[in-house]
């Protein structure tokens, strides 16, 4: 039996548990691809930190690049830009077989790391870097390649899902449900990447470049995170029969000239309760695909996690000791499409707008001429007043959903409701999508 040898680089959450995998189950994996993968070694900054799985000692080293460049397959797990991206070329131009998890780094150049694979003839995949246990990728690359993807929208971050998922089911505040999320291991002790909506950001990137075969990266996407809603919003989505997600978001866009192009986004939605992706919760996450032939598809399972991810890693390194017993070139992208990127002024959608008002005749009249100057159509408006202490003049609280419309027109309508005098305050600003 042909011996690969595997080289691991990282030995984290996820590293870690890759590792436990290929050496307890050695020889099952061994019948499922035909080759022996043999661990070579562990490279690691620190060989005296505490790891979550119990590992030989031998196997570590701080040498990774000559790690590197003995083995066949090559598992990166460090995350970050550098060294993985250097290393992760090393790789390549040694005719190594790569398997990364590494979102950021994809997020910022698959293109250019496909195009060195596919002319170094190796192969370069990357399942756990989008919904880690969820197999998405390998069925946007592969089962639907003979379809047109028109629309990819997936709740992508757990440690946001959990968040908006507890304000939802306990009315909790936003900063209390950050709180429990770090306590129970969902949050990071920094948690901005995920709440500012860049770890989604990047996976938007990587979902759009597959579902378009076009190149997409971390400046396409236009990206807002959770930080603003709070337990007002999540109350009144409650009673609108809504639910709020934090959604990538990827569709194809006509740009008003007839040219098709992509609008790539991340941002606090909310989508009725009967949507399928109203139901993720906790941390799960969802991927919702609409192609033209194959219809509406979800993908739902453990996002994150050690155990969860490591099972798309090691998926990824079987499918690539196969291609390596089987002989033949690596599997690569097709990222040479024509469609461009649009801006988020492109995209057609619906907004949910709060506005503190003052309570008084005549107010509704002057929004609602806003709204008409703009050409924007409102779907519903709800009002509620509110105590005011002391002297001051009643105030109410308003609430409009729109009809769908472009977000350049809806962010205008926004803008000038904002200087009218009898607004006191835009108290939130939500957009609509599954309605």
């Amino acid at each position: 039996m042909k011996k690969l040898k595997v080289a691991l680089l990282g030995c984290g959450n996820v590293g870690s548990q890759v590792a436990r995998i290929l050496l307890d189950d050695a020889a099952v994996l061994a019948e499922r691809t035909g080759a022996e993968l043999e661990l070579a070694g562990i490279a690691v900054r620190n060989l005296e930190a505490p790891r979550d799985v119990e590992l030989p000692a031998g196997l570590f080293t701080t040498d990774a690049e000559a790690l590197v460049d003995s083995a066949d397959i090559v598992i990166e797990l460090m995350g970050g830009l550098e060294p993985a991206a250097s290393l992760i070329r090393r790789a390549i131009d040694g005719g190594a077989t790569v398997v990364t998890g590494n979102k950021a780094l994809l997020a910022k150049d698959l293109p250019g790391l496909a195009a060195r694979a596919n002319e170094a003839g190796v192969q370069l995949s990357y399942e756990a870097a989008v919904a880690g246990a969820i197999p998405i990728l390998r069925p946007i690359r592969d089962s639907l390649a003979g379809d047109r993807i028109t629309k990819v929208m997936g709740i992508v971050n757990g440690t946001t899902n959990y968040i908006l998922d507890a304000m939802d089911t306990t009315g909790a505040a936003f900063d209390d449900a950050l709180t429990k999320a770090k306590e129970l291991g969902y949050a990071e002790a920094d948690p901005t990447a995920d709440i500012e909506g860049h770890d989604a950001a990047s996976k938007a990137a990587i979902l759009a470049t597959l579902s378009f075969h076009a190149p997409f990266d971390l400046d396409d996407v236009d990206c807002e995170g959770i930080t603003s809603v709070t337990a007002e919003d999540v109350a009144a989505a409650r009673e609108q029969g809504m639910v709020i997600k934090l959604l990538a978001i990827a569709e194809r866009l006509g740009n008003g000239s007839g040219t098709e192009g992509v609008g790539v986004r991340v941002h606090s939605t909310l989508i009725p309760r009967v949507h399928p992706l109203a139901a993720v919760h906790g941390a799960f996450n969802a991927v919702f695909v609409e192609a033209d032939n194959a219809g509406e598809l979800m993908f739902y399972g453990q996002g994150a996690g050690g155990r969860p991810t490591a099972s798309a890693v090691v998926g990824d390194v079987v499918s690539a000791a196969r291609r390596v017993v089987l002989g033949g070139p690596g599997r690569t992208e097709a990222t040479v499409g024509q469609v461009k990127a649009l801006p988020i002024d492109a995209v057609r959608t619906s907004y949910s707008i709060g506005l503190q008002v003052s309570d008084k005749t005549g107010v509704l009249a002057k929004i609602a001429k806003i709204f008409t100057d703009h050409k924007v159509s409102i779907e519903t408006m709800r009002q509620s007043p509110e105590d005011v202490e002391g002297d001051a003049p009643g105030s109410a609280s308003l609430r409009f959903v729109t009809h769908r419309g472009s977000e350049a027109a809806l962010a205008a309508t926004v803008a000038d409701i904002k200087e009218l005098s009898v607004v006191t305050a835009v108290t939130s600003v939500l957009r609509v999508e599954g309605n």
